[in-house]
């Protein structure tokens, strides 16, 4: 009896302080970030405001230096690219982010999309998407979207009004 209760604890993901499904081998944050390539890249262009801002966030969100930060969108290009849909980044992210964590990674593609002051229709379409592979409501996604929409606004005036 006690060696069972023994094994059960032993097989909990407290006991080993990761959560039940985690790839130990698997940096999460390369999913984060391929997420954060496709929206960039979505209406066919990434331009130098949307990659500059990819690496802004992986290195202010991370604490990563610049040098990780590239080999980290490197990485997160490469699986990208040999990917053939986005749910493989998206299982990482839901067994490895708590809800709260996934609706900063929202806001921060929201910045992604936002970054050039407008949303085209591509980029509406891949967050309609990601909503669902995140399994996010839609309310929190539009209520994220208002966030950093006013404050990208708020922003770019103020930018105008001092330049």
């Amino acid at each position: 009896m006690i060696d069972r209760l023994k094994q059960f604890f032993e097989k909990r993901p407290e006991a080993v302080g990761q959560k039940e499904g985690r790839d130990p081998k698997y940096d999460p944050r390369v999913a984060v970030c391929a997420l954060f390539v496709e929206i960039g890249r979505i209406d066919e262009t990434f331009t130098q405001e949307e990659l500059d801002l990819v690496l802004t966030i992986l290195k202010d969100k991370y604490g990563l230096s610049a040098a990780h930060a590239d080999d980290l969108l490197e990485e997160a290009t490469r699986e990208l690219d040999e990917s053939i849909d986005l749910w493989q980044f998206a299982k990482r992210i839901n067994t490895n982010y708590s809800n709260s964590e996934k609706m900063e990674i929202v806001e921060m593609m929201w910045r992604i999309v936002f970054v050039d002051g407008k949303m085209d229709d591509h980029e509406h379409y891949i967050m309609s998407k990601l909503k669902n592979l995140l399994r996010i409501s839609h309310k929190d996604l539009i209520d994220a979207k208002l966030k950093v929409s006013r404050s990208t606004r708020r922003n770019r005036t103020a930018r105008e009004i001092s330049g």
